[in-house]
């Protein structure tokens, strides 16, 4: 089958390998993935670097660990619960408010819409055309997507988010766990730097490359962040091991 092709000859439509679609709520999946995983991958290590800076006991390094994934697992997913669920209803109400104004002055909505176009560089006579031809295919979400910004089949899902964060997070955080408590006594800092670097250096990749983004600075990111953090958490756990013992 033949493709459209524009005035110019150029084929017309979306080109491939070109996200058009469901990129509000792949961003926000991607987010709250990579925020999870980072901090479960972070905030476990610095909790058992810490410890582990303070006693050689792999009960305690262990305890403190799973202590932490616990509660930072619950925390991540009800704070993305709290934070997704204030968004959605902002975004529901205004999406309300939008469809009280079409019923109740639909004439002033497509007015708005296309002065909404003029100002994206439309002429008046063309802007007008595109508002009423959108309005009839679907009103609501032609005004949502210019007005507000905002897709009303593609609103957020604060339980999907919070169950995403949790995962994320426990995954995350099971790396330096398993890692520490698992490896010998001998080797186990050393081993939990590099896992850890490591991970954080692929979360850093992966999170560039699914939002297509530069892969060097968040690879840097995360792993000059999550060095700094083990260092610091187990130079207080050395002094504060030295100051107790």
């Amino acid at each position: 089958m033949t493709a459209d092709l524009t005035p110019d000859g150029v084929d017309a439509g979306p080109h491939a390998g070109e996200p058009h679609t469901g990129i509000g709520n792949r961003l926000n999946w991607l987010r709250a993935g990579v925020l999870g995983a980072n901090d479960g991958i972070v905030s476990t290590a610095g909790i058992v670097m810490g410890v582990a800076g303070a006693t050689s006991d792999s009960t305690t390094i262990a305890i403190a660990g799973i202590a932490g994934l616990t509660a930072g697992a619950l925390s991540m997913g009800a704070g993305e619960y709290v934070s997704v669920s204030t968004q959605r209803d902002s975004e529901e109400g205004l999406l309300a408010r939008e469809r009280r104004e079409l019923a109740e002055a639909p004439e002033d909505e497509l007015a708005e819409l296309a002065g909404l176009y003029v100002e994206r560089g439309l002429d008046e006579d063309l802007a007008l055309q595109v508002a009423r031809e959108l309005t009839e295919h679907d009103a609501l979400a032609a005004h949502a997507e210019v007005e507000l910004g905002i897709d009303p089949d593609e609103l957020t899902s604060p339980w999907q988010a919070a169950g995403a964060s949790m995962l994320s997070f426990t995954l995350g955080a099971l790396l330096p766990l398993l890692t520490i408590t698992l490896t010998p006594p001998a080797v186990r800092l050393w081993v939990t730097v590099v896992a850890v670097v490591v991970a954080l250096a692929a979360t850093g990749w992966t999170s560039a490359r699914l939002g297509y983004g530069r892969t060097t600075p968040a690879v840097v990111r995360n792993v000059g962040g999550g060095a700094f953090a083990m260092a610091v958490t187990y130079l207080i756990g050395s002094l504060l091991g030295t100051t107790v013992g």
